[in-house]
């Protein structure tokens, strides 16, 4: 009965509110709509020049030096770059688009992953009585829809639960929730609906029972973001854009303007990173478009301007699947310091974020213990008590750096801005800075706008609105039916190419090798517990893959996932790029060094190795080191007080198991902190109380070790009729 109340008094406090906003949001969306049919009708009328086959990287910079002038030159190659590319040569504008790392390499790639109008900022424009921010929420929701369309399998809709502990925020969160489903209007994904107490648990099982009152469910949309932003960088490509990743803008192109005399931006000197080449891009338009990066080409235009970003680091985990419902997420909004928390299911993985901490701009930001621990504190105060959120679960993390900006036009240049800005400086760049992943093609079309605009460039009116990415085309939710019976591929490997290349995935299965098994028939795996294959890595290199960390990275997400298991795989991506692009066994050391810097620094690998040192505190009772001494020396059989590959082997030979020599080096290298080729007593001590306290959930030594025990202690003496003896 009490929720029954508490419903009835949700629908008084939240109906007048919900109302008040639905006839204008409706007339909107309806010429909104109508608009939108046009532009679709429109893209059959666009040509695509590389429908067939994407130009070679080589090709790519061929038309970067050779063209005499573009009409837009765009610097980045994040989401907003690409989005800008993209709009460009769809308008008929000769486009050119350079990188200096990889597509998506910054923040585009370290994303929470939804595509979302953003709940908290709809709270705060109803409660600040802010138009500005509604109709931001407003054309983020409208985008949010165009971009589940044009991406469907990159891209789905996600409830995501909410829920509440005290009465009295039941209406509340209601009355909000139900305002952002009617904000979208038409471009609502699926109505919103209150759970009860049971029912929440029933399809949140993992979460905290005490006080609960109920939930909440919303949705919003979740995205593969690397691979989104790498498939508009490489529909712009499709449509005749000279893209290229590595290659860096040394400087800006002046020249003065017959008419006024002043100095106006006219292209840029660029350097091919891969070689050292340096040469000259030249555009009417130079788009600067570098994320966290913004004020560096500003200063390249005018070196004593102010900075104008004010970046702020976001960190994300990832830990195990199984801490999250397979298509349900949760909102935690208001953590024990304000933020908001998401702890979402991702490529069968849980993803928890993001914290908001400001930070210095660098290419190469690196997650901290403090952040790590906070997004754990969180997940343990909503999950429940029986779930412990181990430190050692925690698979990969990263850090993104979200670029904050202030207006440079206002006239208080302290105030952030909540949107994005375009400026124009007064030599002719053109600046598009802040805003979200999910508004990067109305970003780019207010930019692309304002640039013909003001270098008086002949266009055509935007078309991307509806305009399909990379691999839509084609795509349907049981083509992985198709590759599996026509290829013999593995189910989930099947569902995971379709996911990840739509249309395209046919050509990735084609480039499949024969397994030599009677199943899969091809598709040989690049890690036994996720679905990536060999021939994703030469597919790679086709979408401009330069480095084993494009690889493991942007192409395959692995390096977000398991940053061991993305480790175990570097050999091998590294040996089949190494082949494909001749690369000398001094270059392979370096890439396989390279990535593995990456994987130690910017993906958590160091933190995650941390929790073992050498300084590490021995937290076990007297009757658990008796115990696990005694484990010890099963395998110190000749009592050295160490171990190593050649004890453990001889142990797990006699079991009758048998592990690579190699993989046996890595597995002990993980305990061996003082890297002498050997585990100490002190040192396996160490870890299982690391172990214990929940640092290290997954030592391959440690588990190897408890099996073996396990499997000696059950093998009693051999049976005279078992050994051939007896009359």
């Amino acid at each position: 009965m009490a929720f029954r109340r508490a419903l009835r008094r949700t629908a008084v406090v939240g109906g007048g509110a919900v109302a008040a906003a639905f006839g204008l949001s409706q007339l909107m969306e309806y010429r909104r709509t109508q608009a939108r049919l046009a532009h679709v009708a429109a893209e059959a009328e666009l040509k695509v020049p590389y429908a067939d086959e994407l130009p070679s990287r080589q090709t790519q910079l061929a038309a970067l030096r050779d063209t005499p002038e573009f009409d837009v030159l765009v610097v980045g190659g994040g989401a907003t770059g690409a989005g800008c590319a993209l709009d460009a040569v769809t308008r008929n504008l000769k486009t050119a688009l350079v990188e200096r790392s990889d597509f998506s390499s910054g923040t585009s790639s370290r994303s929470t992953k939804l595509i979302h109008g953003g709940v908290r900022y709809l709270q705060k424009a109803i409660m600040q009585l802010d138009y500005e921010q509604y109709m931001m929420v407003k054309e983020a929701l409208h985008e949010r829809a165009n971009l589940l369309e044009i991406a469907p399998h990159l891209s789905a809709p996600l409830p995501i639960m909410l829920p509440v502990y005290k009465w009295w925020q039941l209406p509340y969160y209601w009355a909000g929730i139900k305002m952002y489903d009617l904000v979208a209007g038409i471009y609502c994904l699926k109505s919103s609906y209150v759970l009860s107490k049971s029912k929440a648990l029933e399809h949140f099982p993992m979460l905290k029972k005490d006080k609960l009152v109920g939930a909440i469910v919303y949705y919003d949309g979740q995205h593969n973001d690397a691979r989104m932003n790498l498939a508009i960088a490489l529909s712009a490509a499709r449509h005749g854009a000279a893209v290229a990743n590595y290659t860096e803008v040394v400087r800006l192109l002046k020249t003065k303007d017959p008419q006024t005399g002043k100095e106006r931006v006219c292209g840029a000197r660029c350097r091919d990173v891969t070689t050292g080449q340096e040469f000259d891009v030249r555009a009417k338009c130079v788009i600067n478009a570098t994320g966290p990066f913004t004020d560096s080409l500003r200063q390249m235009d005018k070196q004593e301007i102010s900075n104008i970003c004010q970046p702020s680091a976001g960190v994300h985990i990832v830990i195990p699947g199984y801490y999250s419902p397979d298509n349900m997420g949760l909102l935690d909004p208001a953590t024990s310091d304000g933020r908001v928390i998401f702890f979402l299911p991702w490529e069968n993985m849980t993803i928890a974020g993001t914290t908001d901490t400001p930070t210095n701009v660098t290419a190469h930001p690196i997650p901290g213990e403090d952040d790590i621990n906070f997004i754990l504190r969180e997940v343990r105060n909503y999950l429940s008590p029986d779930v412990e959120v181990r430190r050692g679960d925690v698979l990969a993390a990263w850090s993104g750096i979200r670029p904050l900006v202030t207006d440079p036009d206002s006239k208080d240049t302290q105030s952030i801005c909540r949107n994005h800005i375009v400026s124009i400086s007064d030599s002719g760049l053109v600046t598009i800075a802040g805003g979200k992943w999910t508004t990067y093609r109305s970003m780019a079309e207010e930019t692309l706008d304002a640039a013909i605009k003001s270098h008086s460039l002949s266009a055509e009116p935007c078309r991307t609105v509806g305009l399909m990415l990379e691999g839509a085309k084609g795509w349907t939710p049981t083509l992985y039916i198709r590759l599996v019976q026509d290829y013999g591929l593995e189910k989930e490997v099947a569902q995971h190419l379709a996911s990840t290349y739509g249309g395209k995935a046919f050509d990735v299965a084609k480039m499949a090798k024969v397994t030599g098994k009677r199943w899969p028939i091809v598709g040989k795996r690049l890690v036994s517990e996720f679905p990536y294959i060999e021939a994703e890595v030469l597919y790679a290199i086709k979408e401009y893959a330069c480095t084993a960390i494009d690889v493991i990275a942007r192409r395959t997400r692995l390096g977000f996932l398991n940053v061991q298991a993305a480790d175990e795989a570097l050999p091998r991506i590294v040996h089949i790029m190494g082949k494909e692009l001749n690369w000398s066994q001094e270059k392979r050391t370096e890439e396989l060094e390279a990535a593995k810097k990456f994987l130690y620094h910017e993906m958590g690998y160091r933190s995650r190795s941390e929790q073992l040192t050498k300084t590490s505190e021995i937290n076990l009772d007297y009757q658990e080191v008796v115990r696990y001494k005694n484990r010890f020396h099963k395998f110190d059989k000749e009592s050295k007080g160490f171990i190593t590959t050649v004890d453990v082997q001889r142990v797990l030979e006699s079991i009758n198991v048998h592990i690579d020599e190699n993989a046996l080096h890595e597995i002990l290298n993980e305990v061996d902190l003082n890297k002498n080729g050997q585990v100490e007593i002190d040192e396996f001590l160490q870890l299982m109380s690391a172990v214990k306290k929940g640092h290290v959930s997954d030592s391959r030594l440690a588990i190897l070790m408890k099996t073996a025990e396990e499997t000696l202690e059950t093998r009693g003496p051999v049976t005279v009729d078992r050994s051939g003896g007896g009359v």
